[in-house]
């Protein structure tokens, strides 16, 4: 079915009770939010309206999606998994019964010294998603995990516990990637990433893409008719979303970047739909179908992200933002650049700044997230203090004459947001900031200026732009803007087209950030180059090349 044709499939009721949405979030549970399983709470154990299935009944491996871990703290960690034999059904092969897996987590991968194990339920009102909150462990420990159900076993993963929060660690190496579209090409970065030695992983959004996927997998040229039709349609509704993240995570590769590393994961935009804006849709259509929208991706997103129960979403809202510490090495205060935003000013793209965009009422963040943000940094007794987001947050010309036109969709479309965290972080003391970005499909190192319009200026920390796993297909390492950006933006240190992910080494005198390319995408088997390598100084902020 082509995009132009397909329409949302909410039931009629469903779509009477959205007309009675607040502009911000659902006002009552009503009985046709529920029926899209809405509800925050877990169903009680040993209701009838899921009854238990034996697990000796699912006769074909059920773990066909991987593990993944997340959200590491320095006694627990958060496991996930999902049953789905039959992965690109909309049941996932499994009735709608719940189903109780044992989960075990060890010291070795052979799981000979156990040191934590139990049983968590599989409930078909979360697709049968498992999340497991694994506490007791010790801090800045490796650990290896699986679980079980009837006589299946999934695959091993690796995780890792952050250290004490007290402790001066020394050392930390992450990796950033955004930006997977399926349909762009294969995942070779993540075959790659599996392989690295990182601590652990930020994703930082568009995890997935709306848009339809043809039967040969577009540029990934499967024969024609290896995926089903269903996948030929834009997400709108809770099966098709739920649909899209099975497509995703049948891929090997990432499997394997999942299994090898914990992740930390936030959301752009088409993880739901391309540039919304809070609670406005691309097209600018009416609020509660897009409420219910929202509703519906915000809740698949929770059931294969490995989350934790504070992100579990309540109808159209998920509170995603949160902080989380590597000692005091580094404190990670990780945003959502989306569902709070004011809507794109003189109706997005590329555009001349004005009074619209330059309005100070506007907000990229929303206020309480720009308070949290703040507020953490005056509280903060981290040497790095870095912040993962999704969009642009540099100044970023794309003319050497002025004016010139910026991005309505980053930062550059909201100046007066970024001039209250710059200030904030000022005020707070923050000598060594980072800011994690996706997003735009290529790599940059940015320093950020205290005055953009002064290069002089105080440089107040660096900005690691990662480009995109697969989006946009297999890039070039010069784009044909390159000599224009690079002269626009004297602050912009490194630019390059090419696909792959990045990876920043925290020590407690510099960091050390690696841009890592792959040649192409829309055929597999590229190896990894790193691109460029940079360092900035603790109390000296600046990209210089290692």
């Amino acid at each position: 079915m082509t995009l132009a044709h397909h329409r949302p499939s909410h039931a009629p009721d469903l779509r009477a009770a959205a007309r009675g949405l607040a502009r911000r979030r659902f006002l009552t549970l009503t009985g046709a939010a529920a029926a899209l399983a809405f509800s925050v709470n877990l169903p009680a154990a040993g209701t009838a309206s899921a009854a238990e299935l034996d697990p000796a009944r699912i006769t074909d491996d059920p773990f066909t999606l991987g593990v993944a871990s997340g959200d590491p703290l320095p006694d627990s960690v958060l496991l996930w998994t999902r049953l789905a034999p039959v992965p690109y059904q909309p049941d996932g092969g499994l009735p709608a019964r719940r189903v109780p897996v044992a989960w075990e987590v060890a010291l070795d991968d052979r799981f000979r010294q156990v040191v934590r194990r139990g049983t968590a339920t599989a409930h078909p009102e979360f697709h049968h998603t498992v999340h497991v909150e694994v506490g007791g462990l010790a801090p800045g420990r490796v650990y290896h995990y699986r679980f079980r159900t009837g006589r299946w076993t999934s695959p091993v993963g690796r995780t890792r516990t952050a250290p004490p929060r007290e402790s001066g660690s020394p050392a930390l190496t992450f990796a950033l990637v955004s930006c997977q579209r399926y349909d762009q090409g294969y995942y070779t970065a993540y075959r790659h990433l599996a392989e690295d030695d990182v601590d652990l992983v930020f994703h930082l959004g568009d995890y997935l893409y709306e848009y339809p996927v043809d039967s040969a997998g577009g540029s990934r040229r499967y024969p024609a008719g290896t995926l089903p039709d269903l996948f030929d349609r834009e997400t709108v509704t809770l099966e098709e979303y739920r649909l899209r993240y099975a497509l995703y995570k049948t891929d090997p590769d990432l499997k394997a970047a999942h299994a090898a590393h914990p992740f930390v994961v936030t959301w752009d935009d088409h993880e739901t739909e391309n540039n919304y804006a809070g609670d406005v849709s691309e097209d600018e259509g009416p609020t509660e179908e897009f409420l219910l929208r929202r509703a519906a991706a915000y809740r698949a997103y929770w059931e294969n992200m490995p989350l934790r129960r504070p992100q579990l979403p309540d109808g159209p809202d998920l509170r995603l933002y949160r902080r989380l510490h590597w000692g005091r090495l580094a404190q990670f205060d990780v945003l959502d650049t989306r569902q709070y935003r004011s809507n794109q000013a003189y109706g997005d793209g590329w555009q001349y700044p004005g009074p619209e965009s330059e309005d100070p009422a506007r907000t990229l963040t929303g206020d309480a997230q720009e308070r949290w943000l703040i507020d953490g940094w005056r509280r903060s007794d981290a040497l790095w203090n870095v912040v993962p987001q999704q969009v642009t947050f540099s100044r970023r010309y794309n003319s050497t004459t002025l004016p010139s036109k910026v991005s309505m969709d980053s930062w550059d479309g909201y100046p007066a947001s970024r001039e209250r965290v710059l200030a904030g972080a000022e005020k707070a003391g923050v000598e060594n900031l980072m800011v994690l970005t996706g997003d735009v499909h290529v790599h940059y190192g940015f320093d950020i200026k205290r005055d953009f319009d002064d290069p002089g200026s105080k440089t107040l920390g660096t900005e690691i732009v990662t480009s995109s796993i697969t989006s946009n297909g297999d890039g070039q390492a010069k784009p044909s803007n390159w000599d224009t950006l690079m002269t626009a933006n004297p602050h912009l240190r490194f630019y390059n087209g090419l696909r792959g992910y990045a990876t920043v080494a925290l020590e407690r005198r510099l960091a050390r950030a690696d841009f890592k390319t792959v040649s192409h995408v829309t055929t597999q088997g590229a190896p990894l180059t790193t691109a460029a390598s940079f360092v900035t100084q603790v109390g000296a902020q600046g990209l210089t090349p290692a």
